[in-house]
């Protein structure tokens, strides 16, 4: 459920985003209730009766179906999968297909995970993983960190171009083609790709017991060696060993004041310029830290303020329109449309929790004469700027590829204004509209595979063009491997050039 002034039950999208990552080995450990086998296959007729189940759900009750690919192509689509599932497949091939039928819907909200039994036993084994963090885009891989502390080759900034023969596109190309994204905005892809390369490798090529990699040295030259996987070693007296360094399991004090910590970070450079980290639009206490914080900002009286969005997955509709009226300059809505098919869940008892959603939609929905369910509260009412601590400088927006939901579309509906540039990457959610507000989740009865499906349609503004990309920056300022391997942020450093060239 999406809270707003008139909702008092809040939904995460950053939370149902997360989940949706493919990010099976990331859940929390709870012993199994029976030994699972992630390499068990399961029969074709199963896996059929699953894929037409899915099918018939979404054709029920998903608004945006059809938004990004027409029918017949859907249809098509559908059918080749079914069809196309003769043999046993395990847990993992059968995800993969099913995550790149998913995908042809382009809708960012609607993606796959795992089963619970496979993500408890990715969490409860400690198995070899790929060693490498990388950065991805267009064509490009560069080394972020490397788990072999004692390797010397693949330093931070290090250019790949194939591992185990598989040149960086031919890589890719499968892996973006698993994850769901609004229209055509593959910026979100590629971002997915970047935080979870190591999980993605394996998934689409398998781990090998070491690794041929081939790279360009610092003369320019293009170079192979050899790189063994990460292998944790499990030592209940010691933290747990991880790709990423050691974990400690955090109290559920510091848990709190980490997330308060990193909700919201608002400092002051030497120009008094403030620069607001924000990192969700999920969780309690937001409204009242941008209070505080447009407070300060006025008591410094900042002429400039930058707001840093590029590891917002979203969150809270209600509360990026909370902070949209501190900087807009005009009365909006929070959307021109937010429209569901039907009120109803026809195959409520394969959705969690349909019950709640039921109920939920059948006092904020109303049918309209287009035939749909519009959510009228988050369609007409008006928001004003705020008064007091609205701030009238210069607004200097970063986003990035992981830029999505809730927070495109706080960028959306500031892009344009005169006080306003938006610096960065192209948005990873989509800059005309999503599918989203509510997101029940689909659990499949044979293979328990889950499916994240979104019960709403917005749209940001209908008078713009539905082109199916994301935000586009004013100023544009891709990644690089220069400034990784110099540890550069490249668009903070453009920021900072903006305002300089304007005082």
């Amino acid at each position: 459920m999406q809270k707003n002034n008139h909702i008092k039950r809040p939904v995460s999208f950053t939370a149902c985003i997360l989940l949706t990552l493919f990010c099976a080995g990331l859940y929390s450990c709870s012993p199994l209730k029976q030994a699972y086998n992630p390499a068990e296959k399961i029969a074709p007729e199963k896996l059929k009766a699953d894929a037409v189940l899915l099918r018939k759900i979404l054709e029920a009750n998903h608004p945006s179906l059809y938004w990004y690919t027409p029918k017949d192509s859907m249809d098509f689509y559908f059918t080749q999968t079914i069809n196309g599932l003769t043999d046993s497949l395990n847990e993992l091939q059968y995800r993969n297909r099913i995550a790149e039928l998913v995908a042809k819907i382009r809708c960012g909200h609607t993606a796959v995970r795992s089963s619970r039994n496979y993500a408890r036993y990715y969490s409860t084994h400690r198995l070899p993983q790929f060693p490498l963090a990388i950065k991805a885009w267009g064509d490009s891989l560069v080394v972020l960190s490397n788990s072999i502390k004692t390797d010397t080759v693949f330093k931070r900034g290090t250019v790949i171009t194939a591992i185990n023969g598989l040149h960086s596109s031919t890589l890719l190309t499968p892996m973006l083609n698993t994850i769901s994204t609004d229209g055509y905005s593959n910026n979100f892809k590629y971002q997915i790709v970047s935080i979870y390369f190591p999980m993605f490798y394996q998934m689409i090529a398998g781990l090998k017991d070491s690794n041929l990699i081939s790279y360009i040295d610092g003369q320019g030259k293009e170079k192979t060696a050899v790189l063994k996987n990460f292998n944790p070693v499990p030592d209940t007296s010691k933290p747990h060993a991880t790709a990423f360094g050691p974990f400690t399991k955090p109290t559920r004090k510091k848990i709190k004041a980490a997330r308060k910590r990193n909700n919201t970070v608002l400092s002051f450079d030497s120009t008094n310029t403030a620069y607001m980290r924000l990192t969700t639009f999920s969780g309690a206490g937001l409204r009242k830290i941008f209070r505080r914080s447009f407070k300060k900002i006025k008591e410094r009286q900042a002429g400039n303020l930058v707001i840093d969005l590029r590891e917002n997955g979203g969150g809270n509709i209600g509360i990026s329109t909370n902070l949209t009226r501190y900087i807009i300059k005009h009365p909006f809505t929070t959307a021109d449309t937010v429209a569901a098919i039907s009120r109803k869940l026809a195959y409520g008892r394969y959705i969690r929790p349909a019950w709640l959603y039921k109920a939920v939609m059948l006092f904020t929905a109303k049918k309209q004469q287009d035939g749909k369910y519009h959510f009228s509260n988050l369609e007409h009412h008006v928001f004003a700027p705020k008064s007091r601590l609205h701030f009238n400088g210069n607004v200097y927006i970063v986003q990035g590829g992981f830029t999505f939901s809730a927070a495109s579309m706080f960028v959306a509906r500031l892009k344009g204004q005169q006080n306003v540039t938006v610096v960065g990457e192209e948005s990873g959610g989509g800059s005309y509209g999503n599918s989203s507000v509510h997101l029940p989740t689909i659990v499949l009865p044979n293979t328990r595979l889950e499916v994240i499906m979104p019960l709403y349609r917005i749209v940001n503004d209908s008078t713009k063009v539905k082109t199916g990309r994301g935000v586009i920056p004013d100023v544009l300022v891709p990644p690089s491997a220069k400034a990784i391997k110099d540890g550069i942020d490249i668009k903070m450093q453009t920021v900072r050039e903006l305002i300089k060239s304007r005082r």
